[in-house]
This record gives structure tokens, sequence and C-alpha cells, in this order.
């Protein structure tokens, strides 16, 4: 379970979308009987024609202390360019018990590549250092991906496949698939979802070895504000769902 949190609270938290100048919205993820798993706080700054969104993680409960206190944060800052956010820098922080790592990506937009910095501390001492080029580009980090999803897709109910490339997403080779459900399916979102009015809905593949199958669902549903309200991640392996719900904005 220690394991798994951390990749599903940020798979959650990153289908937020904020258009004002500032704003912060918190959630909460359950995990069946085990109850509330973690929390999680977003907070998108814009100033000018510059943006930062920092997302911050941490377990709760029985899974804090399975995992040694473990916590994450995510940090996006780049520009704003005809109201799409466009990356330059993408930096992850994680950390638990004596032990911490940072992934750093530098975009370089004029070249077209992106160089990752990964380092790793125990103790206070640092042990590894590599810097490598990636084998792709995006303007796209995996945070401003799900920010601009709502200016990507414009017909949020025609249903369609579609695949995007986000910094990040190595273990996907740097594609991220979003499904918007036809009218046959929308009624399986609205059931684990809630039937919301004011709601879109989509469903996120993340392709990652802890899921049942080689791929997870991430049910989306997300308000017309373009933030998303719920969202659940389905049967996982021998433990069901993982539901988060917004508690405040």
């Amino acid at each position: 379970m220690k394991k798994f949190f951390f990749l599903i609270v940020t798979y959650l938290l990153i289908s937020v979308n904020l258009n004002a100048e500032t704003i912060k919205v918190d959630y909460r993820v359950s995990f069946g009987i085990v109850g509330e798993i973690g929390v999680a706080h977003a907070k998108l700054t814009k100033e000018n024609n510059k943006y930062e969104i920092d997302i911050k993680l941490r377990a709760t409960g029985v899974t804090k202390l399975l995992s040694g206190d473990r916590r994450e944060e995510h940090i996006s800052r780049g520009y704003i360019k005809n109201g799409i956010l466009i990356s330059n820098f993408y930096h992850i922080k994680k950390t638990h018990g004596s032990k911490k790592r940072d992934t750093i990506y530098k975009i370089d937009h004029n070249r077209k590549r992106v160089v990752k910095i990964d380092k790793k501390w125990k103790d206070g001492k640092l042990y590894k250092e590599r810097e490598k080029i990636l084998p792709y580009y995006s303007s796209d980090d995996l945070l401003t991906l799900y920010f601009n999803l709502d200016k990507y897709i414009k017909n949020k109910s025609l249903s369609r496949d579609y695949k995007f490339r986000a910094v990040g997403a190595e273990k996907q080779k740097g594609f991220v698939d979003i499904h918007i459900p036809n009218k046959s399916e929308l009624e399986e979102y609205k059931d684990l979802l809630g039937d919301d009015k004011d709601c879109w809905y989509a469903k996120a593949v993340v392709y990652q070895k802890i899921f049942s199958s080689d791929k997870g669902e991430l049910l989306l549903a997300i308000g017309k504000d373009g933030i998303t309200k719920k969202a659940v991640l389905k049967d996982l392996l021998l433990f069901g769902d993982v539901r988060a719900y917004r508690i405040k904005n």
C-alpha cells in the first residue's frame, strides 16, 4: 500500500485544472475499508505571463506509519502563451525516513530537448547523481498537461481517444492516453463518480506494474470550472478502488 499511494494521489491531483490568479484545492483519498490514506494540496499561481503549480502530498493514518511518513512535492514552472501553460521546469521531491530523492526536468524549447537530473540522499549524504537527455520532447510536463486538458479537448461530450506527450511520463514512453466515454460507457462513470450535470467525464490510462493489469484506469468527474470534483482509480490488484474527493477550494 505504501508504494502505490503516492503514485495514485499524484495522478488524481494532476487532473486538477485551475484558471484564476491563485487557487488552492485540497483533496482526501480513501481506500476501501482502510478509510483515509492521504491528503493532498494543489496550488496554481499566475503572475503576468508566468505560472507556478505546487502540489504537496502526504500519507495519513496507517499509510503514514507504513511509509515512514513519506511525502512528495511536485513543482512546475514556466510561462503562459495563448492561455496554455508551457513548462520550462518540473521538479519532483520525495522523502521518507532518512531517504530523499530529487528529480529535475529542464525543458529547452529552442533545442527541443529535455534534460533529466536525478539525485538521491541517505542520512543527509548524496550517494547517487546522474544526468541524461530524454529520448522525447514536449512543451507539457505531467502537471501542465492536465491543467491544459480543458483547452486541448474542445468537445467534451464527443467520445474520442487522445494521446498526449508529457515530460515525466518515461514509464509510458512519454505518452498519456485520455478517453472521453460514449453514451453506454457514461453510465459506469456516473455510477462511480455521481451524476453531476455540472461535470464532464474522462478516463486517464496509468501504466504501472502495481495495477491488476498493465494499465490502471483513472475515472474523472471534472467540473465546469475545470476542477476535478471526484476521481476513482479502478480495481487495484487485491485491493479494489481508490477514491479521491475535493474537500475545499
